[in-house]
Parts: C-alpha cells; structure tokens; sequence
C-alpha cells in the first residue's frame, strides 16, 4: 500500500491518501480521510474565528485524521501577529481532540518551535512538504517532530538529507504535483538503499502511530 499523507486530490487505486482541505470544509461529505485547517495564506483577520467555529465543528469526525495545513509563513502577506494567533488556536484544538498537526512553515522555524513549546503541545507534529537544510531537519527531530517528502527528495541536495532521517519519523506525500506517491515511494527506498516493501511497512507503522488509525 502507498500511503499518501498529504494531498489535494482524491485518492487513486492502491493509495491510501489523507486529503487536505483548506477551506470548503462541507466537502466532507466525500467518502475518504482528511486532514483540514487554517491555512496562514488565506487568513483574514474579520473571517477566522468563525472558520475556527467550523473547523472545530467537522475536525472531531472520525475520518478527519489531523488538524492542518496550518502554521506560519514569514513570506505570505497575512499579517504575522494574525498568524501566530490563530496557530496557537490550532494547537490548543488539536491538543483538546488529541489529533495530530500538519505543518506548514516558512522562514518561521524557530517562532513556530516556540509557540509549541510555550503552549506545550503533545500532539504529534508534521512538517509537510519539508525542503530545508539539515540543521532545520536535525531540529525538528531532536524536538521529537516527524517529516514529511515529497517531490523534493528529486533533488540531491534534499536526498542527502532524506537519507539522514530515520524511518520511524518518516512520511511522503504529493501535495499539489502530479507526480505519483509511487514513484515518491520508488525515490525513496533507492536513497534509503532498502526495499520498497521495508519502507511500505514502516510508514504504515508510522501513520498507525501517529495518526491513531488500523490500516488492517
């Protein structure tokens, strides 16, 4: 099985994928898993809090599997201060229905570290799409977070790093390309330099863990 945790398309056939939704939260009714949040790019300082009333409302259903994308992004026009305030609302959620968060974060590592610390999160955090050094990566696992791939560890600069991170905190995902998360997998198990069916069985280990689901 391919196991897809991070998508803006439905799932295809021998995929397990958990959709994103960054608004429209009533597509729920779609047969499927989800994960949804509030998005730092599409924040308005008049709208959240009541986009916070509805995600709050369909995040407790048991297919949404995680509360995100969410996070900070110092190269967005959304004002930061808005963005940090509704992060923290997100975290205190999540913390409140014990769900994981999708992260999403840029330029902003060291304030987003912060803010889960100060308001001392113990959900399991996601960085999605992750593409940054390997300083910001042995951060991130030393602070006991996971990463997730996608098309980047295309790129040699990414596979040096991808190759350093250990399996158990490991996920891979498409997010909005057109690749497929099989040729993502393929990618993958040839840096790791293990088979297809060894890094399969981790991350469905990994996705059990942290996302509270029987994929039996």
């Amino acid at each position: 099985m391919f196991i897809n945790i991070h998508s803006h398309q439905p799932e295809i056939k021998n995929e397990f994928v958990i959709q994103n939704l960054l608004k429209d939260f009533n597509q729920l009714l779609s047969p499927g898993y989800y994960s949804a949040g509030l998005h730092p790019w599409h924040l308005e300082s008049q709208k959240w809090q009541q986009q916070l009333v509805e995600l709050k409302k369909i995040s407790t259903a048991e297919n949404i599997l995680a509360l995100g994308e969410c996070g900070l992004d110092k190269v967005c026009k959304t004002d930061f201060k808005l963005q940090q305030e509704v992060f923290i609302a997100q975290i205190l959620w999540a913390n409140e229905i014990n769900k994981p968060l999708i992260i999403h974060c840029v330029q902003a590592f060291s304030e987003l570290g912060d803010l889960l610390k100060k308001y001392n999160n113990k959900t399991p955090v996601i960085f999605h799409g992750f593409n940054k050094n390997s300083r910001i990566a042995e951060k991130m696992l030393n602070d006991g977070h996971y990463l997730s791939f996608g098309k980047s560890i295309l790129q040699l600069r990414n596979k040096v790093i991808f190759e350093q991170v250990p399996l158990n905190r490991i996920f891979l995902e498409t997010d909005e390309t057109n690749i497929s998360i099989e040729e993502i997998y393929k990618e993958a198990a040839a840096i790791k330099n293990i088979s297809l069916e060894t890094l399969s069985l981790q991350i469905e280990k990994n996705v059990q863990l942290v996302f509270n689901i029987n994929l039996q």
